[in-house]
């Protein structure tokens, strides 16, 4: 008996009442930000420095109690990530539409594609609930994984620094964005976007704290990288424009579009292959000191934490793999596609989970690309049920590098991992709901998908790409393959692809300020001065992000 007492240790009641509410915030924040920016940072040292905040709150100081709240806070980030990334590609095809002149009211649109949104974000939740619950011994005591989200969480709880100035920078600038959000985004007071001009080469800006957030957060490198895929793109369109007008040409424009957006996809989904095949020759080189410490390892890592070899958890992981096909027929897949799917599940949510502990990196959308041009192969699948298919594929990677990045912090922490299954299986459930929800409402209030809403979605133009075609044959192959070098060079191709992709969005230039700041701050400051400043950043996505969210869903009641 009291083994099955200690089974869930560590997941309280104060653990459930924290995570729940706060996966549905953190879900439908997440929503907004993968919406608008076409990037999700980890939520992970956001939420577990929330989750000590509110946990100091009520006199609670365990670093595991607090470890299982943030675990399930971020359970649905990463769902509405690959959503987000996926499903929006059947509105850029024209396959989903919204039809105000019909008389389409919000309900009507919501009742049509919640059904089947929500069948898709569960069946990823529960077959990567599952899969991370076998692959955690594996990635994390036998391989040893870094997953540097994950220790970086572990270091932050373990730091014990709840409250204090953290809180105060964290919701002050949450409170910040939040308002400017308001006066942008409902009152109209501040513009959303400025246009100038430098040398004759026309530039935009776009008027959010969310993209210095995102600047600050993924380092100033990065930014560079988001800079010159804008720049190629905005010089390109610049220098060829002006030859057209000299030389008298037509169609131009439209055709330096296609060619740019062929060349952007060709060069994110060479960055997957790329990022697959350095995976694949790194753990070649790794598998021999592998297999010379094979009986060292077995023997440290028995006793790693408690609860791991609950075969209790097994068993009901393995329901809920039957639960995750069977959903996949619901939504119209038949018996064959809907095997073939979890067997690229299985394949795609390995792959994500290893390249996520080794690099910090997760292209769940290139594995949801990599699974429906497989199993398109082997048998006939819609295009519709095509996207299907790469969203439950994207869910489930994404889920993986979330929930691997709590185990792996659980695993430095003693954390329980059945009590981190439990409440990320509970809270992913809340977070499915609340992201199906908040994208449908998002992408109503805008009125759709494209550069006129303000909604880029890039992601998800190279999952419709390599649905309905690549487009220029020539430039896809070359785009391919410079991004598949690029990225074995270790040069983030995808990064640039971004940011060629969305160069008309205004975004390049924020975030590369924000990039500016990490880069200042970093080299000026303390460590724990860096901390406050990346809390700040975290502050701005949060609260522009829920503050776009609750105010799109406002608007579908008016």
């Amino acid at each position: 008996m009291k083994k099955k007492r200690t089974s869930i240790k560590h997941l309280t009641w104060r653990a459930l009442l924290l995570a729940i509410p706060g996966a549905i915030l953190i879900t439908a924040s997440s929503s907004y930000v993968a919406l608008r920016a076409s990037a999700l940072p980890w939520p992970t040292i956001f939420v577990t420095v929330l989750a000590m905040i509110v946990m100091r709150m009520f006199r609670r100081r365990d670093v595991n109690e607090i470890h299982v709240a943030s675990t399930g806070m971020t359970a649905g980030a990463m769902v509405a990530g690959g959503l987000v990334f996926t499903l929006p590609g059947l509105f850029i095809t024209g396959m989903w539409k919204i039809d105000r002149s019909s008389g389409q009211t919000a309900g009507d649109f919501i009742r049509q594609h919640l059904p089947t949104v929500l069948l898709i974000a569960l069946a990823g939740v529960l077959i990567g609930t599952t899969l991370c619950w076998f692959f955690r011994k594996r990635n994390i005591e036998e391989m040893e994984l870094p997953y540097p989200i994950g220790k970086a969480a572990a270091a932050t709880i373990s730091a014990g620094e709840t409250g204090g100035i953290k809180a105060i920078v964290l919701f002050s600038f949450l409170a910040v964005a939040a308002v400017i959000t308001l006066l942008r985004d409902e009152f109209h007071l501040i513009p959303s976007m400025f246009a100038f001009s430098i040398a004759g080469i026309p530039l935009t800006l776009q008027v959010s704290p969310m993209a210095l957030g995102i600047g600050t957060l993924i380092g100033c490198k990065s930014t560079i990288y988001w800079l010159v895929g804008a720049a190629i793109t905005t010089l390109g369109r610049f220098i060829l424009l002006r030859m057209a007008a000299g030389g008298g040409w037509s169609g131009v424009e439209t055709a330096f579009a296609g060619w740019n957006l062929t060349t952007a996809i060709a060069l994110m989904v060479g960055a997957g292959a790329g990022t697959l095949i350095t995976f694949i020759f790194g753990s070649l080189r790794r598998d021999k000191n592998v297999a010379s410490h094979k009986g060292r390892k077995k023997r440290d890592t028995t006793k790693a934490s408690p609860g791991t070899s609950n075969r209790g958890v097994s068993f009901f992981s393995l329901i809920l793999v039957a639960v995750a096909f069977v959903l996949s027929i619901v939504i119209g897949l038949k018996v064959l596609p809907a095997i073939l799917l979890m067997g690229g599940v299985f394949f795609a949510a390995m792959m994500s989970s290893i390249i996520t502990g080794q690099t910090g990196v997760n292209p769940m959308e290139v594995f949801g690309i990599i699974v429906l041009l497989a199993i398109r192969i082997a048998v006939n699948v819609s295009s519709t049920h095509a996207f299907f298919i790469a969203a439950i594929v994207a869910v489930a990677c994404g889920y993986a590098g979330d929930m691997m990045n709590d185990y792996k912090a659980g695993s430095i922490l003693k954390t329980n991992p059945t009590a981190q299954y439990l409440i990320e299986l509970i809270c992913g459930v809340f977070g499915a709901v609340t992201a199906s929800v908040a994208i449908l409402a998002i992408i109503y209030s805008a009125g759709g998908i494209g550069a006129d809403t303000g909604l880029p979605a890039a992601q998800a133009h190279s999952v419709a790409a390599m649905v309905q075609g690549i487009g220029d044959p020539a430039f896809f192959i070359i785009g391919a393959v410079a991004g598949c070098l690029l990225t074995m060079l270790k040069v983030p191709a995808m990064i640039i692809g971004i940011g060629m992709m969305l160069a008309g969005y205004g975004l390049a230039i924020p975030i590369f300020i924000g990039g500016l700041i990490e880069l200042i701050t970093r080299k000026t400051t303390t460590e724990n001065s860096q901390h406050s400043i990346q809390m700040g950043a975290a502050g701005t996505l949060g609260g522009e992000g829920l503050t776009g969210t609750i105010l799109a869903i406002i608007g579908l009641f008016r």
